[in-house]
């Protein structure tokens, strides 16, 4: 395999995981439809994410993911997640400190996204070796990039639709169901695993 393709994987596996809707991805719409810390915001998560892919392409994921204790205690840590607490608030703007407080709340104490990084994508980095495996990261790196700057900056072109207070209630029950499913399936696999 060489580089090109390495990094195209990391690109495609980091961009499926990272579009799926939760609550880190509804505030930066949020902020993005009133343009509000826009910029930095998208920063701050895609450079969270680079860090965090960083980290489980190093080896962190791969000694997770071998590693029976650890993985119980990074899901136990997911469980514990209260979907209700992880729903963006209403769509009034923020101060850049509460907005920048608020994002790294979205990002760091979700669990959801040290699966996904550190432990999914470093993991599956395992099947690369040298530059290559670097590519991988770089790729999934980008696609995080690529998808917050998107949807942040994307996000004026939704306005008109969230115009409507509607709108927003029925993003809001989106999420909160999706956040539902989430916790739900994790507490089914967990007393399946029993």
């Amino acid at each position: 395999m060489n580089l090109l393709s390495a990094g195209f994987s990391g690109f495609a596996l980091g961009g499926s995981l990272i579009v799926a809707i939760g609550a880190q991805n509804a505030f930066i719409l949020r902020q993005g439809l009133i343009r509000s810390h826009v910029f930095i915001l998208c920063l701050i998560c895609a450079l969270s994410d680079a860090l965090l892919i960083a980290a489980g392409v190093a080896g962190l994921g791969t000694i997770v993911s071998q590693s029976p204790v650890l993985i119980s205690v990074v899901t136990a840590f997911r469980r514990a997640a209260k979907p209700g607490a992880m729903v963006a608030g209403a769509p009034e703007s923020l101060g850049l400190k509460a907005a920048v407080m608020t994002c790294l709340a979205f990002t760091f104490l979700n669990p959801h996204v040290y699966l996904d990084t550190v432990v999914l994508l470093g993991s599956l980095s395992a099947a690369f070796e040298g530059f290559e495996r670097i590519a991988y990261g770089a790729g999934a790196a980008v696609a995080s990039f690529a998808w917050f700057f998107g949807l942040g900056y994307g996000a004026r072109f939704l306005a008109p639709l969230f115009a409507r207070p509607a709108a927003w209630r029925v993003l809001d029950v989106v999420i909160g169901v999706v956040m539902g499913l989430l916790a739900l399936g994790l507490v089914l696999s967990f007393l399946g695993g029993k």
